[in-house]
């Protein structure tokens, strides 16, 4: 059967592998995206955690300043930035900021998740953002808020009885494209309630993807920005010359995952060669094999056979890719060859 090869982005975490610093990971993620963009991926998005040794996408505005500098066509921006933990004028301000800098090629994704453990969500909040039920509540307004600053025209507060204008930025000429994440049918509601795209964290949870995009569409209301559901696939990718060496490389992500499940001690993304002395136990190979079942590792042909696969099943022209994969001991700690690779496989080249 001949396969339509959708669209492909990047969804990238900014690993750090147990050779790395941090710094380290950054070189590496921005050398990922610029094969990125000569590969001709559409866009480059980065997440958000907290206080995770393997995790070095914490501040997805300042990445995708760095990212956006880097490259000079493809569109930039966040998977996503976790509304509760902060101020919708904040992010309102930072994604116009990002926008006027790089006009036509920022995105901003809003997730509702705190993106972290509950001690470090109390620390990004205290003093300011409230409590993490308090702002998971208001998550509807607070993404009103975000739409409502970042329009060009500004938004009026009535404060003591007389108007106050806002404007997220002194005079904007575009906005970024705004959208709503989620991993379950919370935000698939919202999304097509609000009239905004949507995307499934299908490469998080691999569960109930097509329930909540047949959501999102079936009740899907126009908006001026948007008159028609608009969406894509997130997956976790691991591409190589045989499936062997492709399970081989991404064995590391397996690992970091199955710590962070199963609440184990979370620690940097070990190496190809110390993840194969990890034992994993017979209780959680079935979770493991569950996992991978929800992954593309293979080769090539296969993985991007796989890729379009999902695309028809899901009914969507664009997949991002999460480029999971380790490295040999030795490696240059500034670059992520085994992640590059999968781009360029998956990519055809």
């Amino acid at each position: 059967m001949n396969w339509s090869p959708p669209a492909l982005s990047v969804l990238d975490l900014v690993p750090v592998r147990t050779d790395q610093s941090s710094g380290d990971a950054i070189q590496a993620s921005l050398r990922l995206a610029k094969v990125a963009e000569e590969l001709g991926y559409v866009r480059y998005w980065v997440a958000e955690h907290h206080n995770m040794p393997a995790v070095a996408a914490t501040n997805p505005p300042v990445l995708i300043g760095l990212l956006a500098s880097a490259t000079a066509r493809m569109r930039v921006g966040s998977g996503g930035v976790m509304l509760p933990n902060h101020a919708p004028l904040v992010v309102a301000e930072q994604f116009a900021l990002l926008e006027a800098a790089f006009p036509g090629r920022i995105d901003l994704g809003i997730g509702r998740a705190p993106g972290t453990d509950p001690v470090t969500g109390w620390a990004l909040r205290h003093g300011a953002g409230g409590v993490s039920d308090e702002n998971a509540t208001r998550f509807p307004e607070y993404v009103d808020n975000v739409l409502a600053m970042m329009d060009r025209s500004g938004v009026a507060l009535s404060v003591g009885g007389r108007r106050h204008e806002l404007h997220a930025t002194p005079h904007a000429t575009s906005v970024p494209t705004i959208w709503l994440l989620g991993s379950s049918d919370y935000s698939a509601r919202l999304a097509a309630e609000k009239g905004m795209p949507y995307v499934f964290a299908h490469h998080f949870t691999g569960q109930g993807t097509a329930e909540a995009l047949e959501l999102y569409r079936s009740t899907f209301r126009p908006s001026p920005e948007l008159k028609e559901p608009r969406t894509f696939l997130t997956v976790n990718a691991c591409v190589a010359d045989t499936t062997e060496e492709a399970e081989r490389l991404g064995r590391a992500q397996m690992l970091t995952l199955l710590a962070l499940r199963t609440g184990a001690p979370l620690a940097p993304l070990p190496l190809v060669e110390e993840a194969e002395q990890v034992e994993i136990p017979a209780s959680h190979r079935v979770f493991l094999d569950a996992m991978r079942a929800r992954w593309v590792i293979g080769t090539p042909a296969e993985s991007r056979r796989r890729v379009a696969e999902l695309a028809a099943e899901y009914d969507v022209d664009e997949v991002m890719i999460s480029p999971i994969g380790s490295a040999f001991t030795g490696t240059d700690p500034g670059t992520a060859p085994v992640r590059e690779q999968t781009l360029r496989l998956l990519a055809g080249r």
